[in-house]
């Protein structure tokens, strides 16, 4: 694989640097140890706001959302990265899972990538009582994704008209070039938060934000043609043949 054929599709993946410094850019002088914001800071109080921490028994214990999308997804965005950044070196891609976001309305084949999740998957360092599935660790975090992906990275294809009905898809981690060759499936992340287990954290997962740069924020960054099952709908082939 040509990793300049990459490049020109998306901005450089997980460039840990260029995520963090772009988010906490939004807080001047804020610098943080990675992992104690994210159990402080993780919850969400009445109304969807960023209030106190409540009891582990709360849904806001479990779920990691914004209350609009004004400025307001900034903090729990950040507290997100962190977190994939802290369990990312930590375990390498096989805690992560690639995501993508397609809107029907706009598109019924193309998914657009949106960035990366990550989970704890070592049982002795939670801060839960249970070990997040991939799909947990998604659906704790969807909220967060959706809005982000569709005001932020593209509401020319995902926002406005287009935001009704989005649907989040899963592909293993680091897979962005196999993707590009039609060589893996995705998995459509279906449920909702009433599907975590009880001893879930959201403090065990976290969402690493694709960005775009340069022409990107015009003409987009990686996206993929997918049918309904999540198949892909043209034969694998390699890059350099």
């Amino acid at each position: 694989c040509s990793p300049s054929f990459l490049q020109t599709l998306s901005p450089p993946l997980n460039s840990k640097k260029s995520v963090t410094t772009l988010l906490n850019a939004k807080k001047s002088g804020a610098t943080k140890k990675k992992k104690t914001p994210a159990k402080n800071s993780s919850s969400s109080g009445g109304g969807g706001g960023f209030g106190s921490s409540t009891s582990n028994d709360d849904t806001s214990n479990k779920v990691r959302s914004v209350s609009g999308y004004t400025g307001s997804g900034t903090k729990p965005l950040r507290i997100a990265a962190n977190t994939f950044d802290a369990l990312r070196k930590k375990h390498g891609k096989d805690c992560t899972c690639d995501i993508y976001v397609r809107s029907p309305s706009n598109d019924a084949q193309i998914c657009w990538f949106v960035g990366k999740v990550a989970r704890e998957v070592d049982a002795e360092a939670l801060v839960g009582r249970s070990v997040p599935s991939e799909m947990e660790a998604v659906l704790s975090q969807k909220r967060l994704i959706l809005e982000y992906a569709k005001n932020q990275l593209r509401p020319q294809n995902l926002g406005g008209p287009y935001s009704k009905h989005l649907e989040l898809w899963m592909a293993p981690g680091d897979s962005e070039m196999d993707a590009v060759q039609n060589k893996v499936s995705f998995i459509k992340v279906d449920g909702s938060t009433k599907d975590l287990s009880e001893g879930f954290s959201v403090s065990d997962v976290g969402y690493n934000p694709e960005i775009y740069v340069g022409d990107e924020i015009k003409d987009g960054g990686l996206r993929v043609l997918r049918d309904e099952e999540g198949v892909p709908v043209k034969a694998a082939y390699d890059i350099n043949q």
